[in-house]
């Protein structure tokens, strides 16, 4: 349970990387299976999936739940086994709830994080992208936290023996303890990543190249549409001038 008291580890955090989102396809109607619902114009996948190259994350979740909107039949979807993915049709978008359960080593509450499923391109090249038909991705790098965690589940998290049995049902045992743990300069454990703990680091350059191309992207969008504002409001102003000219001269 995880109110337990067992031993944790004094001033460590543990960080576990990995990534959500969504991939959605539009539905061809000349193609379209009979068994798919005839309003439902695209498919879609939910998931949770691990950082490359880091393959696994089942070492320390033991399940997902993705909270679909509600009316869908079996709107919560519990995943206990790799791929963490959903899939389905519909035709809208709709916030996600994403529950993480963790293994019962961890002794930890599950963390909610939150999604929303896009279907429809947006931003300046949303017309071109529903021209081409393209798949619309949205997805998130986010990081789990472990403050001072148990003693169990820090060695399963930096073991590099192999992590304890009794991990959940899909479990495929601790293929990250499996590479190796990192271990300091006196031989003693150490919370960081498993393998060269590159990725992150990288990725995070990634993200901040992707969030200032974004912030442009809507500095743009903004401007297009201040000048479309302009122009309306001086349509509208051309407007009421014209008709002030044909009441005077009546």
């Amino acid at each position: 349970m995880p109110h337990t008291k067992q031993p944790r580890k004094k001033g460590v955090s543990i960080y576990r990387p990995f990534i959500f989102g969504s991939v959605a396809e539009h539905i061809d109607p000349a193609t379209r299976p009979s068994t798919i619902n005839a309003d439902h114009t695209h498919r879609w996948t939910l998931y949770v999936r691990p950082c490359p190259p880091h393959p696994d994350l089942s070492y320390f979740i033991k399940k997902i739940s993705f909270k679909l909107h509600e009316t869908y039949t079996n709107s919560l979807r519990t995943i206990e086994a790799p791929p963490f993915e959903v899939t389905e049709t519909g035709w809208g978008e709709f916030e996600v709830q994403i529950k993480l359960y963790f293994v019962p080593e961890a002794n930890e509450k599950p963390q909610t994080i939150w999604h929303h499923l896009k279907l429809h391109p947006y931003g300046p090249d949303a017309e071109r992208q529903r021209e081409r038909k393209e798949a619309v991705i949205s997805e998130c790098y986010e990081e789990v936290v472990f403050n001072e965690p148990v003693e169990a589940f820090y060695d399963l998290l930096t073991s590099s023996g192999g992590g304890p049995v009794g991990r959940g049902k899909g479990s495929k045992g601790s293929k990250q303890a499996s590479m190796g743990g990192k271990k300091g300069a006196q031989g003693e454990r150490v919370a960081e990543l498993p393998f060269d703990g590159t990725y992150s680091q990288k990725e995070e350059g990634r993200e901040m190249d992707r969030l200032r191309q974004a912030i442009k992207t809507v500095e743009v969008m903004v401007v297009e549409e201040r000048e479309k504002l302009e122009v309306r409001e001086k349509t509208l102003a051309d407007l009421r001038s014209d008709d002030g000219a044909a009441v005077k001269a009546r």
